[in-house]
């Protein structure tokens, strides 16, 4: 269990000192949880891929096509902006 100080008897450059190491690590634990989310969302893709998107080849239409170039686009944002690319270029 975490102890809190006494903002009556700590003096002020503790108390702020606490702040920013529970603000820290409030940081970490939610840039963690984060991550985990990505890499989830990142192996469930990977998986339908594997998979073809769920497109048998003799099913495949143009409507499959516009569908994974919608997901290539969304990916691309994702990409530029992850990369420094395109649009998001330095």
């Amino acid at each position: 269990m975490t102890t809190r100080l006494n903002p009556i008897t700590t003096p002020r450059h503790e108390l702020r000192a606490e702040k920013a190491r529970r603000n820290k690590e409030a940081a970490l634990n939610a840039f963690i949880g984060k991550k985990a989310e990505i890499d989830e969302m990142l192996a469930r893709l990977q998986a339908l891929s594997d998979d073809h998107f769920n497109a048998h080849p003799d099913e495949v239409n143009w409507g499959h096509v516009g569908t994974l170039e919608h997901y290539a686009s969304l990916l691309r944002l994702i990409t530029d902006s992850a990369f420094g690319e395109g649009e998001h270029a330095r």
